[in-house]
């Protein structure tokens, strides 16, 4: 933990040797001038709005499109042909570039629910992917001996296909939602819906308010921070294997 406080601290210290150096506000913002920009962005009801907006549409497009790719990788486990015909979708959704969806969307839906539909596309390959090889991996002499035994699924998804899910799962909640924000925010920018992050960011751009931009930035990363670390703490504890007496 202090390891990685100095070297937070490190990195600050560097940003602020580069705005100096740069001595073009315009530019390169320091950290000064970004805390100030986001202390007169927190006292404003549309600050607040707009992170509730942005962080509730994310938040359920991850959760639609994580539970999306447990579901379709476990039929795709139970079933080959369907492992074969859905894995070509898959591919296809991992393959197209973020920003064709985006364009595809806004001529459908419109920019309302961007930040909903995009992290939920960007999302699904990744669980499945992940989930549909730690199934691959589960071990078959256990699940033989479970068949043996006469033991009933839920009791195989407990003790045999969760410890073996369990660092997969972790590994596509760290890399998914960061992904989420990114491409959620990145949808919002291009769609313009009112009252969103996403909305906040362009308008900075907009008037050249760079610290305000900055400010911007520092908020997405928190955010995504925060609900990574929400995630993986819920995550070890949902997923821990108690033998049964």
């Amino acid at each position: 933990m202090k390891r990685k406080l100095i070297a937070v601290i490190l990195w600050v210290a560097i940003w602020e040797c580069l705005s100096l150096a740069v001595k073009n506000p315009l530019l390169l913002a320091g950290p000064w001038d970004t805390l100030q920009a986001l202390g007169r962005l927190a006292v404003t009801a549309d600050f607040w709005l707009s992170m509730l907006n942005t962080s509730l549409h994310i938040l359920c497009g991850f959760a639609v499109g994580s539970l999306l790719g447990i579901i379709t990788a476990a039929a795709a486990y139970r079933y080959r042909w369907f492992s074969d015909f859905f894995g070509v979708f898959m591919q296809a959704i991992k393959s197209v570039p973020v920003v064709s969806f985006v364009l595809i969307l806004l001529i459908w839906t419109g920019s309302r629910m961007l930040s909903f539909w995009i992290p939920l596309l960007v999302v699904w390959p990744v669980f499945y992917l992940n989930t549909k090889k730690g199934l691959d991996a589960s071990d078959r002499g256990m699940l033989e001996m479970a068949d043996v035994f006469g033991m009933h699924l839920s009791a195989k998804i407990r003790t045999i296909y969760l410890p073996q899910l369990k660092p997969y799962f972790l590994s596509a909640f760290s890399l998914a939602l960061g992904m989420c924000w990114k491409s959620g925010v990145a949808a919002e920018v291009i769609g313009q819906p009112l009252g969103t992050i996403g909305n906040g960011l362009y308008r900075s751009k907009i008037n050249l308010d760079t610290a305000r931009l900055f400010a911007w930035t520092l908020v997405i990363v928190l955010l995504s921070v925060l609900f990574e670390r929400i995630a993986d703490w819920i995550l070890s504890r949902l997923l821990v294997h108690k033998p049964t007496k």
